[in-house]
């Protein structure tokens, strides 16, 4: 089979496109259940792809794999007792292995892909839906209340946009220039503050100095200070990584003196310990994809000949949106 793979950790210009790739044997092994085999028609790629073919993130595969965190297509081999069957339309995640004609997913971490959503627009689905809505979901948001969205034009971003007007509440975008506006605009943000100028003074004026309720972060770097500062008191931060490209450190007294709340997110981790979570988020997402309250934003397409290009977008922050790859037509 065709797939795009990575024989070393050298980054996106390591990437090379096999004709004559494995098929995919046994079960995903972080999958639970049994194996579940996709024909794959799009792939999503996000920013976890770019570290690990570098070798810079947490989980490494062995080498050789196929990039790609996400499929969305039709179920080849469905496990035995499964609520899916061969023929159903899913998005789900894979971790690696998605760029490629057939992948193997994690039943636990797999939705239905109603007629509505194209195959590009489910490979944009799983990873950042169920992140963005766990993340809402941490720190308690409700109808009413004003969300500061970190990021707002990027995969996680845009899904937090949606998710926040799904809830009935406020949000207010950061982004860093008018096509990245435009986008989340088209998505629902109520107010758009750029981050190339005074973004913390226009969030304070558009909560009549006030601050906002909730923070979901997948920036980090120096944003993270601000974001806390943009926080009403008694307000709520979502961690959800760092792109940025750096680390934060936190001083601890800037959260006493205004009670403030600090939160990971990470479903997984979660679900070993309160199992159900994960679940729960599936529920959550598959819900309002039925009920067309979900669109999902592709940013950049690409054929699988070109792959290796999707990395390189993201690498150079031009992602407005998900990153797909169409597997096939």
């Amino acid at each position: 089979m065709r797939a795009a793979l990575l024989d070393a950790l050298g980054g996106p210009d390591a990437v090379r496109i096999a004709a004559d790739a494995p098929a995919p044997v046994g079960a995903h092994p972080m999958g639970v259940g049994g194996r579940l085999l996709v024909e794959v028609h799009a792939a999503g790629v996000s920013f976890p792809d770019l570290l690990r073919s570098r070798g810079e993130y947490q989980m490494r595969p062995e080498l050789p794999f196929a990039i790609g965190a996400e499929v969305a297509g039709v179920v080849a081999e469905a496990p035995e007792g499964s609520p899916l069957a061969v023929g159903d339309r899913i998005a789900a995640l894979t971790h690696w292995g998605a760029v490629a004609e057939y992948a193997l997913a994690m039943p636990q971490h797999a939705l239905r892909l109603p007629d509505h959503l194209s195959y590009a627009q489910g490979a944009a689905l799983y990873l950042n839906y169920c992140t963005a809505y766990y993340a809402l979901h941490r720190v308690g948001v409700t109808a009413g209340e004003t969300v500061l969205v970190q990021g707002a034009a990027g995969g996680v971003g845009t899904a937090a946009l949606e998710i926040v007007a799904a809830l009935g509440a406020r949000s207010i975008a950061v982004v860093s220039n008018e096509a990245k506006e435009h986008a989340a605009r088209a998505l629902g943000a109520d107010e758009v503050v750029r981050s190339t100028g005074d973004w913390l003074a226009a969030v304070r004026a558009l909560t009549d100095g006030r601050g906002v309720q909730a923070v979901v972060d997948p920036v980090g770097g120096d944003r993270f200070t601000d974001s806390l500062r943009a926080l009403a008191i008694g307000g709520r931060l979502a961690v959800v990584g760092f792109t940025g490209g750096s680390i934060p450190e936190l001083k601890v007294n800037r959260l006493l003196l205004r009670n403030l709340m600090v939160c990971g997110v990470e479903m997984v981790a979660m679900d070993a310990e309160e199992p159900g979570t994960v679940q729960m988020v599936n529920d959550g997402v598959q819900a309002l994809v039925d009920a067309g309250k979900v669109r999902t934003l592709v940013g950049a397409q690409l054929p699988l000949d070109d792959a290796a290009e999707a990395l390189r977008v993201l690498d150079r922050r031009d992602a407005i949106g998900k990153v797909v790859v169409t597997v096939r037509g």
